[in-house]
């Protein structure tokens, strides 16, 4: 049975921001989880986890191990009991063509909880090195991954698809500017609770903003200390926030990373305190929007703002969705000549070997390339899949002959 590329997916698609908190996973889990499944699963050659603030998915290149058996265990990981394996939280598929179908589109933004969402390139790219620092990536995963780098280049070069920001962080700065008036809201004070990517990029998009009065907490105080001194604020003690000790924080942003129910009280305060929550799971108690003169924001509700650039992305959808059909169909033709490239790989190993057996293994490296990779041309002009070695040695010999060393 030949190898094919899987996946299992929980997504704002499926899921509430409660339902998908469950299937999280930080990057000990990752760790963790990997481990767990090439011991369980021994005939995977390939696993990719995408784990974001929207989405937990997982690729897999298997033979025998189905997108079931991968739910299942990714249930027991996550002591998770409620949901059996065919429940509607989950889209799967133990078919190459539609995984890297839906790859791509994940990739491309297409299914994005912002729409169009560029970031997802990024997180992406992180997955992958994991990937590959365990050794991980297979054949088929690996070319599918070649071609959403492929794929996101030619979206950015060839399409208006990725005019405009939708990103969170961006969104996020802007409601602080639409909470307050414009006299006092540049020196109102702000918290960001985090290192990771959405707090720099906070502090990337405030240059657009201004915002003076901003401090960082964290709880590895050197990379709060770094994020101060990179972008000219203050730390604030993460101890503190564990406390639930605020001060007078005007606004306070959250993306802490597994961090639930972080924060379970602020002072009550006669001006207005905005809470924004961008953090799975949730670092922020819901019911805080019930306290007087707070402002409440979560992921969901960021994300539904962000329509100023959706109309102008749903317009360019058709030119994206006809660059990933020519990805996918690249990729089938891909696939579908592996049979021969193995062929090849075979042909050329033997046509190296008695290269070196005509000079007695006495032949430098860079002339064995060579007259290795001729043969194969002359070979190749043929058209055949299959030689005699007398055949072989006529071909060397006619190459040898021409060469001068």
């Amino acid at each position: 049975m030949s190898k094919t590329l899987r996946y299992i997916s929980v997504s704002h698609k499926t899921a509430s921001t409660i339902q998908r908190e469950k299937y999280h996973i930080s990057e000990l889990e990752k760790e963790t989880l990997t481990q767990l499944i090439c011991k369980t699963f021994p005939d995977i050659s390939a696993l990719f986890i995408l784990a974001t603030c929207n989405r937990t998915e997982i690729y897999f290149e298997s033979e025998t191990t189905s997108t079931a058996h991968m739910i299942e265990i990714l249930n027991s990981f996550k002591s998770i009991k409620e949901y059996n394996i065919e429940n509607e939280l989950f889209l799967s598929s133990d078919v190459t063509k539609p995984s890297i179908h839906h790859l791509l589109e994940v990739s491309s933004g297409l299914k994005s909880l912002v729409f169009g969402d560029a970031e997802i390139i990024s997180q992406i790219k992180k997955a992958h090195q994991f990937s590959m620092l365990h050794k991980l990536q297979g054949s088929l995963l690996e070319r599918a991954l070649q071609a959403v780098f492929k794929t996101h280049k030619r979206i950015s070069n060839e399409t208006d698809f990725r005019d405009g920001t939708t990103s969170v962080a961006y969104k996020s700065l802007k409601v602080v500017r639409e909470s307050f008036d414009k006299e006092s809201v540049k020196s109102k004070k702000i918290l960001f609770i985090g290192a990771g990517d959405i707090v720099k990029q906070l502090f990337k998009y405030n240059a657009k903003f201004n915002y003076n009065n901003i401090y960082v907490s964290n709880r590895s105080i050197e990379k709060a200390i770094l994020l101060a001194q990179d972008n000219t604020c203050k730390t604030f003690p993460f101890s503190n926030v564990i406390n639930n000790r605020f001060e007078d924080f005007d606004v306070i942003i959250s993306a802490a990373s597994n961090c639930p129910n972080l924060i379970k009280a602020i002072p009550d305060a006669q001006n207005k305190t905005l809470l924004i929550d961008l953090a799975v799971p949730c670092n922020i108690d819901k019911t805080l929007r019930n306290q007087e003169n707070v402002i409440f924001h979560d992921l969901d509700s960021i994300s539904v703002e962000l329509e100023e650039t959706k109309e102008h992305r749903i317009a360019a959808t058709d030119a994206v969705n006809l660059i990933i059909s020519e990805e996918v169909q690249a990729y089938c033709e891909w696939l579908q000549n592996a049979p021969l490239r193995a062929i090849l790989a075979e042909l050329k190993i033997k046509v190296r070997k008695r290269v070196k057996t005509r000079f007695e293994n006495n032949i430098e490296d860079s002339n064995l390339k060579k007259i290795t990779n001729q043969v194969m041309k002359k070979l190749m002009v043929k058209k055949e899949l299959t030689f005699s070695d007398d055949k072989i040695d006529f071909v060397i010999s006619d190459e040898i002959a021409t060469i001068h060393f």
